[in-house]
């Protein structure tokens, strides 16, 4: 296999500092892109997806035939157990960030609430998106990758 499309870089050493949670989300607020982890059929699964954040909670929408919204729909209380990660790392300096959070995925039920994300937040596929997801935060992660000392 040839990778033609791959350009060889170099780059000095990066430094990994960890962000503070309140940090971590701020940055995860500057973006709105990101990707949802869970469980399906008891392996890892990862999806691609726009949020909002509303009150430190993470808000995706999803669609009827969605695996996480049936999980979800089916959960007991605290709901799914998720992780959601979002970044802004340059691809040829390697400076950047990269933010985790760890928590429950809960289907957002009031329809208030749901009115509003709807509002809020617009899908980047098109697709009906009739339901809204939100990530309560139990753990909140993130490194920022700076240069080294001497670079």
């Amino acid at each position: 296999m040839t990778l033609d499309n791959v350009r060889s870089i170099p780059v000095r050493p990066r430094r990994s500092t960890e962000l503070d949670s309140e940090e971590a989300l701020r940055l995860l607020g500057s973006v709105s892109l990101g990707r949802i982890v869970f469980t399906q059929h008891a392996l890892p699964t990862v999806r691609p997806v726009n949020h909002v954040l509303d009150d430190g909670d993470v808000i995706i929408r999803t669609h009827e035939g969605a695996a996480l919204t049936s999980r979800t729909r089916t959960a007991g209380d605290p709901g799914v157990v998720v992780a959601y990660e979002a970044d802004a790392i340059d691809p040829e300096t390697h400076l950047g960030w990269s933010v985790v959070v760890t928590g429950y995925a809960r289907l957002v039920t009031d329809p208030r609430d749901l009115a509003r994300y709807q509002a809020m937040l617009r899908p980047w596929v098109e697709q009906t998106m009739d339901y809204a997801i939100r990530i309560r935060p139990d753990l909140v992660t993130g490194i920022r990758l700076t240069e080294a000392d001497g670079a």
